[in-house]
């Protein structure tokens, strides 16, 4: 049986680093490590260097936004992306991120014929509602949900995920598909601990409390700052690392400051070696992680790889299948509720360690598991699309972007011409001019099919649009 290819989209990817971005790869090296083919589609970024990957990336024309909005901006229309995944024969799309990389594969559906996937990983609705002005923000989230209702099937990594998905107004079906974690079960040697934490002060016998991820106020550090000034407050020691950067942290570095805790909260910066921030986890007694906004919490697995319990917002989406005092510490959100928790902890370090273990053994779910459940489900997705199981894309908006697919292949198609006349160039005059005499020909007949087809399209779009006038 020939290897299935796969192809991964996602709108970050290294060396921007987030939890996302960090999935992709993962899904990436398990597929690769089974024997199937994946490749990876993503947004060019300045600096980027793909080669280390045992896949091949292929990355697409952005817009370099990163002084902006932290990040780059594909531009969802690339023909070279089209004629690679034809010529790579690809029989799943999988997108991660609902906005351009799923616009672009909406497009490249129609070119590849081949099933689309989407994972919902966050709360997307969060960047959603940072749009100034209400009519923009329902028109924002009207378009994401639609953009999610396109896909052919989709995921979501979590109960409460699928629960935020509903909220948004999304009617579709949806299975729960959890992530992995890339950190393997256990801690990482005392030298490695002492090599990658030894410059910070933390005294032994002092506990230490973790917080892993980007400096966003909404992943709840301002309840672990107001909770810790709390701490200091009563004369109960600790030590707090923050590591991650993220686009509020000056202001919450400032925020430290002034509450006076800057000779006991330390911020790291980003870190990118898994083995410095899996020292991390082995050196802390405590994981702090009081957000409501990650629908899927890998930190508090990544923790507890290592055997360090976290303290989590109850009912929220990291707390699932936690149990409370016995695999992880469950609280109210509210600042008062973890400087109670925490208090009591320090009084009672043998509970941490008790728990942390049982996080070890309960919590903890490799990437390895979390792909091959995945890769099951593509077998499935597989059938139905090609036992015509998914509803035909006939709306107004799918209409657009068979034409937009349409049009990357055209463009596809004049560039492998461009390419035979360069190289008919390098033979023998007579001999190349007939090669372009040829091609020429050929560009005019695919133009013509192309140009038909698209009028046809064209055609049918305009008699649809005319139902709402």
């Amino acid at each position: 049986m020939d290897k299935r290819t796969i192809c991964l989209l996602n709108d970050s990817f290294p060396p921007e680093i987030d939890g996302v971005a960090n999935a992709v790869v993962n899904y990436a090296k398990n597929i690769t490590k089974s024997g199937e083919n994946a490749i990876v589609v993503t947004p060019t970024m300045p600096g980027a260097d793909d080669s280390a990957f045992p896949f091949p990336v292929l990355r697409y024309p952005s817009i370099d936004t990163r002084k902006k909005l932290g990040y780059v901006e594909g531009y969802p229309f690339s023909p070279e992306t089209a004629r690679v995944l034809t010529e790579q024969k690809v029989e799943l799309m999988h997108t991660h991120c609902p906005i351009t990389s799923c616009l672009l594969a909406r497009s490249l559906r129609a070119v590849v014929d081949a099933p689309l996937v989407l994972t919902y990983h966050t709360k997307y609705d969060v960047d959603a509602k940072a749009v100034r002005g209400k009519l923009l923000q329902e028109s924002a989230i009207r378009a994401l949900v639609q953009n999610i209702a396109s896909c052919d099937e989709v995921w979501v990594v979590s109960r409460g995920a699928g629960e935020n998905l509903r909220s948004l107004g999304y009617e579709g079906d949806y299975i729960v598909m959890e992530n992995g974690v890339d950190v393997p079960r256990g801690r990482v040697s005392d030298e490695a601990i002492a090599a990658a934490t030894g410059r910070y002060d933390l005294p032994q016998n002092v506990p230490v409390f973790l917080f892993v991820g980007r400096l966003m106020w909404y992943k709840g550090i301002r309840i672990i700052l107001d909770a810790l000034k709390t701490l200091r407050e009563k004369n109960v020691d600790f030590r707090m690392v923050f590591v991650g950067e993220g686009a509020d942290g000056a202001e919450i570095r400032s925020y430290a400051e002034e509450r006076k805790l800057s000779d006991r909260c330390f911020f790291t910066g980003a870190i990118s070696d898994r083995e410095i921030i899996r020292a991390w986890y082995g050196r802390s007694d405590l994981f702090l992680f009081p957000s409501t906004f990650d629908t899927n919490g890998l930190v508090v697995r990544e923790a507890a790889a290592s055997g360090t319990a976290t303290v989590m917002i109850r009912n929220s989406c990291a707390s699932e299948g936690v149990g409370d005092g016995r695999n992880g510490f469950c609280i109210e959100e509210n600042a008062a509720a973890m400087a109670a928790k925490l208090e009591e902890l320090c009084r009672a370090p043998e509970v941490m360690q008790v728990v942390g273990e049982n996080a070890q053994r309960e919590l903890y779910v490799s990437w390895e598991t979390a792909v091959q459940r995945a890769m099951a489900r593509y077998e499935v997705v597989i059938d139905n699309y090609r036992s015509g199981k998914y509803p035909k894309r006939e709306r107004f908006g799918d209409e657009f972007f068979k034409t937009q697919g349409g049009l990357m292949e055209a463009f596809a198609s004049v560039g492998e011409l461009s390419e035979e006349i360069a190289a008919g160039l390098r033979i023998e005059r007579d001999e190349a001019l007939q090669t372009i005499v040829r091609s020429r020909q050929e560009l005019r007949g695919r133009f013509g099919e192309t140009k038909q087809e698209l009028a046809e399209r064209y055609e049918t779009i305009l008699q649809k649009v005319d139902r709402y006038l």
